[in-house]
């Protein structure tokens, strides 16, 4: 984000501390009110907008992993295609050597005629295996060379469709990307217009939303007891209570700032089993587990869409990368709506003994902003 309407933006995003849990029911007392707007109704409007945006932001995350795959394809058909070219250049060396020598030694006269009139027969009958070797040569040399040339052609075939599809996927991200910054630049047009009290009672509302959601979860027995989580789970969890307080950055991937799903991805990748980039894509191909059966590391999914995830920690608390404008957090696991939660390692054995990682000071006061710098504490 850059110029004075995203510094107003950011700014007051920040000093809000708005992570846009689910309006409550009911807000007494009666919510304030703007020239256009109650301030439920703004939160709401502002909900939508960072909804729209963090979908946006995975679409876009999504052709970006198949841009990469792509690209690494394009490398993996040219370096082949160098080979088979090489190949095929050796093999035309080759027959033109074979057609050089067969002209050289041409005679009208058959082997065996040059056999029954040789003074030597025995030195005629060696040449004979030598002819007989070359000619086989020959056969060898030329269907090489057929073989070669087939597998040039479907490579290079091969290799600009490669092309073709990554210039179709570059077109499509430059507008995926084109699509996030509008989205984008319409929350921070709505927030650059709010006063700070605006912003004071749309943080308030938002923080007794999250109370509310997350007490009628906790309630509704949806949680059970944290099971132990799996070293590998242990390792991811750490690595992301490292991040905190660094900043969201729609695509990013670390290591200073990272977006919801580039968090857990390179949480689960620094802790030695990779997952798939997008939150859709870790929804759709994880292997799903009760609510009632989490443990650490496991990765909560929000929205019916899947457009939003996180990492639990335990004690219905997860670690997430909000939203543009805040950094990477603590919040209650009902901070957005449950869709589900998946386990990257299914196979993996509990650990006997698991002590939760030290949180800094201020890590679960919902706060947007960096925490303070005292050192870490239970």
């Amino acid at each position: 984000m850059s110029g004075r309407l995203t510094r107003l933006a950011c700014t007051a995003a920040l000093a809000a501390g708005i992570v846009l849990a689910p309006v409550p029911a009911a807000a007494d007392p009666a919510p304030t009110t703007t020239d256009d707007h109650t301030v439920a109704g703004l939160l709401t409007d502002l909900q939508r907008l960072y909804r729209e945006a963090e979908r946006a932001t995975e679409t876009y995350n999504g052709t970006e992993e198949r841009l990469r795959k792509q690209r690494a394809e394009v490398r993996r058909l040219d370096a082949e295609l160098a080979r088979a070219r090489t190949s095929l250049h050796d093999s035309r060396g080759a027959a033109g050597r074979l057609a050089r020598q067969q002209y050289q030694n041409r005679s009208d006269l058959s082997p065996y005629l040059r056999l029954l009139l040789a003074r030597d027969p025995q030195h005629a009958i060696d040449q004979g295996h030598v002819i007989g070797r070359l000619a086989r040569e020959r056969v060898e040399t030329v269907g090489r060379l057929a073989g070669d040339e087939k597998k040039a052609e479907e490579l290079a075939r091969r290799s600009r469709e490669a092309l073709a599809r990554q210039a179709t996927l570059a077109e499509r991200q430059e507008r995926e990307r084109d699509d996030v910054r509008e989205r984008l630049r319409a929350v921070e047009e709505l927030l650059a217009s709010l006063t700070p009290e605006q912003l004071a009672a749309l943080a308030e509302l938002e923080q007794s939303g999250i109370a509310e959601q997350q007490e009628r979860f906790l309630a509704s027995g949806a949680l059970g007891d944290d099971a132990k989580p799996s070293a590998e789970g242990d390792r991811a969890v750490r690595f992301a209570v490292e991040q905190l307080g660094k900043p969201y950055e729609w695509g990013a991937e670390g290591p200073a700032s990272y977006d919801c799903s580039g968090l857990t991805s390179v949480a689960w990748e620094r802790a030695g089993t990779p997952i798939p980039r997008t939150s859709q894509e870790q929804w759709a191909r994880l292997e799903h587990v009760p609510l009632d059966r989490l443990r650490p590391g496991d990765l909560v999914v929000y929205f019916p869409e899947a457009t939003h995830v996180a990492l639990y920690l335990g004690d219905g608390m997860v670690v997430q990368a909000p939203r543009p404008g805040a950094d990477v957090k603590v919040s209650p696991i009902a901070a957005n709506p449950v869709l589900g939660a998946v386990r990257p390692d299914p196979g993996g054995e509990p650990v006997r003994r698991y002590t939760p990682p030290r949180l800094p000071t201020g890590a679960t006061d919902g706060s947007d902003r960096g925490y303070a710098a005292t050192g870490p504490a239970r």
